[in-house]
């Protein structure tokens, strides 16, 4: 049977004016912005993981608008130590200074009384101007646009879908994904993780255009804790991923699964990307989330017990 020449016209020509709209609104772009082809309209990785038992504990999107270019888990003392800036949700004290009584002394935006300090790099729009152009880690660091904030946060902790969950102990530091991934040529710590609200169950590692529908950030961590250590040289060592099925590495022991998913309602039409490392060119793989568990022992231990019960 002979084509339908109609039908495929009006494909290919829709078809190039789906491109030719991207190409638009990717050639907003202003200097040091991600190249075209960092930008994906479809998501080609399937979420393939174990289900597990969950609790969400509400801290908020970052309604207070903490920010800052300080990281007090890798460059702790360090002003602007980060040379990018971060958003929090949880304790309302993070930054450069604290410290573990600094932290534990402070007030939160979490409910039942969760301390803990969350924080990934801001996301911007940009084909504007930020109001930190001429800032430490925003201009100055090469980071341009105007900050968008989130529409949500969550954050959930995950039991192991083989075995109970010991605590966490408190002040664990923790990192997840690879703020340097694009000169590290994207080795094994490059976890990020983008989504579109109507696509569950899809990811890519670079920037989705999503359209009316919600852009999804995701950030795991590990789970596997060697059992003596809050933290280590490379803030990764003392605790490790699981292996394949989430059983733990030898000598490693199951912690609850902490796991946070930022949402962003992005206008239509603007190009975005996130805050990065100068050389790292607001690479979406470079997309990374830090921790600091500073929920009180008692507290921990009821969520650890409804983990346990929840199996």
């Amino acid at each position: 049977m002979a084509p339908n020449k109609p039908a495929t016209l009006v494909v290919a020509v829709l078809a190039v004016l789906v491109v030719a709209g991207s190409a638009a609104l990717l050639g907003a772009t202003s200097n040091g912005a991600p190249s075209r082809d960092q930008y994906v309209s479809e998501l080609d990785r399937r979420l393939d993981e174990p289900a597990a038992p969950h609790v969400v504990i509400r801290c908020g999107a970052n309604e207070e608008r903490h920010l800052n270019a300080d990281n007090p888990v890798v460059s702790p003392g360090i002003p602007f130590g980060a040379h990018h800036t971060h958003e929090y949700v949880g304790n309302r004290s993070a930054d450069a200074g604290s410290t573990d009584d600094s932290l534990a002394a402070a007030s939160t935006t979490c409910e039942k009384d969760d301390l803990s300090t969350y924080y990934w790099p801001v996301l911007r729009l940009i084909d504007g101007t930020g109001h930190d152009a001429h800032a430490d880690g925003g201009g100055l660091h090469g980071n341009t646009g105007e900050v968008l904030a989130p529409s949500s946060a969550e954050i959930r902790y995950e039991g192991s879908p083989v075995s109970p969950v010991l605590p966490m102990p408190r002040f664990l530091r923790l990192i997840t994904g690879d703020p340097a991934a694009f000169t590290n040529d994207y080795g094994p710590n490059t976890r990020a993780r983008w989504g579109c609200s109507d696509q569950p169950g899809r990811h890519t590692s670079k920037y989705p255009l999503c359209g009316s529908a919600t852009t999804l950030r995701s950030y795991e961590f590990g789970s596997c804790w060697d059992g003596n250590n809050t933290d280590s040289a490379s803030h990764r060592t003392h605790v490790v991923f699981p292996l394949a099925g989430g059983t733990c590495p030898p000598k490693t022991f199951p912690i609850p699964r902490l796991r946070v998913t930022v949402g962003y309602d992005i206008p239509a039409g603007r190009p975005f990307a996130i805050d990065s490392f100068a050389e790292e060119l607001r690479d979406p793989a470079t997309d990374h989330g830090m921790f600091i568990n500073v929920m009180p022992q008692a507290r921990m231990a009821e969520l650890v017990g409804e983990l346990n019960r929840s199996r």
